[in-house]
């Protein structure tokens, strides 16, 4: 099983002059201690459940191109962008960009989005959900053409390229995630178009990976050839052992890969924690 660090927190010592020297330290430690993966939310105001909209938050992939150029193996992606607060076909340029910059470290995380608040705030477009949906599965669609060997047109009832050209192109296609666990709309479109899925550490995950199999036999997925995902919050007064124990119910049920929250004034901290105590058992499953 591998960890992937999921930042989310900008809020530390220092505010935001601080901000880049503290991120550089935080990736590469990460990095030195045995993550193979970092994500960020693709959010421009703090959300509510880890604190107020007033503090600290970067816009996502600029900060992903910075962790490129300080970091040299993790995969790096987004945990996960919103498909209303980019064109696709600008997206799919912003991830090539970074796959090749990055040496082919890239992966697409997208999805739905949910930020009301956010998106009136700063004038970004945010229709009903139905139309969201129908914009990510479009979006999915063009990246996928512009990943490929095709330059064609592409005409959908929400997007429209007259050439979907992306030059220069990855040597290998960026893996897609979908983020979110709704059962009737995202999950299916994991099953007809993404490598990755994600869910939430609970207790509920394991429904949800049934809910997946069941589409991946409605769409002829094989759903083996999706990587499961899920998202946890690293909790330091917990113990090692029972962090294990919920570690290894996901592995179970067939997660690979956790990403982890680390939160708080001193993330470094709990990130060499975690690669002397939790990475040297984990890489052994």
């Amino acid at each position: 099983m591998e960890l992937g660090l999921h930042i989310a927190d900008f809020t530390w010592p220092g505010g935001g002059a601080e901000l880049a020297p503290r991120l550089v330290n935080l990736a590469q430690t990460a990095e030195h201690v045995g993550f193979e993966r970092i994500t960020v939310m693709d959010h421009l105001w703090q959300i509510g459940v880890i604190g107020p909209e007033e503090h600290e938050m970067l816009e996502a992939y600029t900060t992903l191109g910075f962790l490129a150029a300080s970091t040299t193996r993790v995969k790096l992606h987004t945990l996960v962008t919103g498909v209303v607060y980019r064109e696709p076909g600008l997206l799919a340029k912003a991830v090539t960009t970074l796959d090749i910059l990055s040496g082919g470290r890239a992966g697409l995380g997208i999805g739905a989005a949910w930020n009301a608040d956010e998106s009136a705030g700063l004038g970004l477009p945010f229709p009903p959900t139905a139309e969201r949906f129908e914009r990510l599965e479009e979006a999915l669609q063009i990246c996928l053409q512009m990943w490929s060997d095709s330059e064609a047109a592409y005409t959908g009832k929400h997007y429209r390229l007259a050439r979907t050209l992306s030059s220069p192109q990855s040597a290998t296609r960026p893996k897609i995630m979908i983020g979110g666990t709704g059962e009737r709309k995202t999950l299916r479109l994991v099953a007809k178009y993404a490598d990755q899925c994600n869910v939430f550490a609970g207790p509920e995950a394991a429904h949800k990976l049934e809910v997946l199999r069941q589409h991946c036999d409605r769409e002829g997925r094989d759903y083996d050839a999706i990587e499961k995902t899920a998202t946890g919050h690293y909790d330091p007064t917990e113990s090692t052992g029972a962090m294990l124990d919920q570690f290894r119910a996901l592995h179970d049920i067939g997660i690979t890969v956790v990403y982890l929250m680390v939160r708080g004034p001193d993330p470094v901290a709990s990130v060499e924690h975690i690669g002397a105590t939790l990475i040297p058992e984990l890489s052994q499953w």
